[in-house]
């Protein structure tokens, strides 16, 4: 089983890190005597224990325009700046200089704007300076504090068109001058009480609300809890997806170069066939859940072409992102679930650490799961662990009950209204590592597992011989026993899984190999076959016209062309596949992932298809 981050290494962009020598940083900063017309604020937006994200605040104070604007600061021994956006952050020693960018730098009276950037230790900025005097806090406080975040709000007197709204004060050290009301990360009224009323809303519709504060500097702080939201009236039809979990995973660093964002889902008619998505992946690290690219998942900007909504975000959005365009998805299409999945190929490795102390690492998994900024965009959280108590990248030890202790404080801290899966095992060959853990006695703590019934066998093998990487059922020949689909499936229900609870995992690519001299399974190879993105793996969408079809094998599809061998699933075995998988009494399929599948969603079709 070797898939789970198939791209490797994503380019990050936005940020820019630059060590350069004190003496080059001398003269950035303007005469002290402009600082009197401005100030700059500093707040921690996020803290993960090892790390955090700030975000300073220049506001020109005074009558007349600012050219150019440079913050200076120091950091205690231990904490620094890794990346930054919004400007060009420099240090020397524990000395940090942020200087604007060249569209940036111009601040018109009363007019702010904010950067950001992410740092690593536990320590606070002092002796702040902007162009060389004071940020009007004193020579040791950067700026007042900024408000606190006020109450999730409550939402009464629903009707079609409209809403009321509601939330408990936010304090300030210095007084709350408003409230910006958020609609779906947009901002639509700025208030001086605490209530509200949203009008001009469509029928039937779902929206997610929240309020940030703004006190008497212009600082804002951080946004409230999320409340959703459903206008009266509408349609009132189930969606076409039927009873059984069509789940899809959506992949963070898919936004680079693969160019897949949440958009595609809409232009190629997944969003409406399918019932849940998997957001992968964030991290675990010493025993915690984290986000992982925290630009592409809540910074990166879309423009309206790009959008769900068909809405521009704006630079001081509170969220935009991946999450902010899943949320959009939830609002255009209501039945659909989302769940963060943690871990996968890549990051299991902190698995080990976080099962030594469950509780708290559900704890911080359901932090980042609840964090105030995205609270509404997801359902539930998905655990990818390869492998307890076996060798995946790297070997865990942690014991035969360590997943299912695991999954039973997720659940213990998530509750029952939050949805808890794991993606797990599909090996079901005798002593393997379905038999290393205590799936059976997990899986009463979790709503399903999304089985990886893929990858059995594929070019890591690189003489062959050549074989489907995801065979339903076994045959004469396969090269392991008890690598298949529906081993894997007996074996889990023997464990004492009921088959409700389990969905069954096709993959949007195939595996192949070179230097191959016969059509049929089973033959001698020399490597792996050229790939995109990695040697041996190509997308279904390629595949279908790169090297079609020419057999199947174990209810799986195989191509030979050229000296290359392929397999990999079709709509045609993929509706095969959810016959069985309905016979079984399976809650479902699942797949990896989006971006594998041609731009009219041919694949999500045949599965959408298949279980209905």
């Amino acid at each position: 089983m070797r898939l789970r981050r198939r791209l490797g290494h994503r380019a990050i962009a936005g940020f820019t890190t630059l060590l350069l020598p004190f003496a080059a940083l001398v003269g950035l900063a303007s005469p002290a005597s402009a600082a009197t017309s401005a100030t700059a604020t500093y707040a921690k937006t996020q803290d993960w224990g090892s790390g955090f994200e700030g975000k300073w605040t220049v506001k020109n104070t005074g009558t007349t325009a600012l050219s150019s604007w440079t913050v200076e600061w120091d950091f205690p021994s231990g904490t620094s700046v890794t990346s930054a956006w919004d400007a060009d952050v420099t240090s020397s020693g524990t000395h940090w200089t942020a200087k604007n960018k060249s569209w940036n730098g111009t601040l018109a009276p009363g007019a702010s704007l904010s950067f950001g950037f992410n740092g690593s230790g536990t320590g606070s900025p002092a002796n702040c300076k902007l162009n060389g005097g004071s940020c009007d806090g004193g020579p040791t406080v950067p700026g007042d504090n900024a408000p606190s975040a006020p109450g999730k709000p409550t939402a009464s007197d629903v009707t079609n068109t409209s809403v009321k709204l509601a939330w408990s004060a936010a304090t300030d050290d210095k007084g709350i001058k408003n409230y910006d009301v958020l609609r779906d990360g947009a901002k639509v009224a700025t208030v001086t009480g605490t209530s509200y009323s949203d009008s001009g809303l469509t029928a039937g519709t779902d929206y997610s609300y929240t309020v940030q504060a703004r006190d008497t500097a212009d600082q804002t702080g951080p946004v409230s809890g999320a409340t959703a939201v459903r206008t009266t009236g509408g349609t009132t039809d189930p969606p076409p997806t039927g009873d059984k979990v069509k789940l899809g995973y959506f992949t963070e660093w898919g936004v680079y170069g693969r160019n897949y964002h949440v958009k595609n889902l809409v232009t190629s008619g997944s969003a409406a066939k399918i019932t849940h998505i998997n957001y992968a992946f964030g991290n675990v690290k010493n025993g915690q859940c984290t986000v992982d690219d925290t630009y592409a998942a809540y910074d990166k900007a879309y423009t309206a072409d790009q959008s769900v909504s068909g809405t521009a975000d704006s630079w001081d959005q509170p969220l935009r992102g991946n999450f902010n365009q899943l949320r959009q998805l939830k609002a255009k299409y209501p039945h659909i679930k989302v769940l963060y999945s943690f871990g996968g190929w890549t990051y299991s490795g902190g698995f080990g650490q976080a099962a030594q102390n469950p509780a708290a690492f559900a704890k911080s998994c359901k932090a980042v799961v609840e964090d105030p900024r995205w609270a509404d965009v997801f359902d539930g959280i998905d655990i990818d662990w390869e492998y307890p108590n076996a060798c995946g990248l790297s070997c865990d030890t942690s014991g035969f009950s360590s997943f299912k202790t695991l999954s039973q404080a997720l659940r213990t801290e998530f509750g029952s209204n939050y949805l808890v899966t794991a993606a797990i095992t599909a090996d079901g060959s005798s002593g393997g590592k379905i038999d290393a853990a205590d799936y059976g006695g997990a899986s009463a703590s979790l709503d399903w597992y999304n089985v990886m019934t893929y990858d059995y066998f594929g070019a890591f093998d690189a003489d062959g011989p050549t074989a489907p990487h995801s065979p339903l059922t076994s045959y004469s020949g396969i090269p392991a026993a008890g690598f298949n689909s529906a081993d894997a499936i007996a074996k889990l229900k023997s464990k004492g899984v009921p088959a409700k609870k389990l969905l069954l995992g096709i993959g949007f690519y195939g595996r192949g190999w070179t230097g191959v001299t016969q059509a049929a399974p089973g033959g001698a190879a020399t490597g792996a076959a050229p790939g995109t993105y990695e040697a041996g793996i190509e997308d279904y969408k390629i595949l279908k016209s790169s090297c079609p079809a020419t057999g199947t094998i174990a209810g799986t599809a195989y191509a030979y062309c050229g000296n290359n061998w392929w397999s990999y699933d079709t709509p045609a075995t993929i509706g095969s596949k959810m016959t069985w998988a309905k016979n079984q009494g399976l809650g479902g399929a699942f797949f990896w992932e989006f971006s594998g599948d041609t731009t009219n969603g041919e694949l999500v079709t045949a599965i959408n298809n298949g279980l209905n």
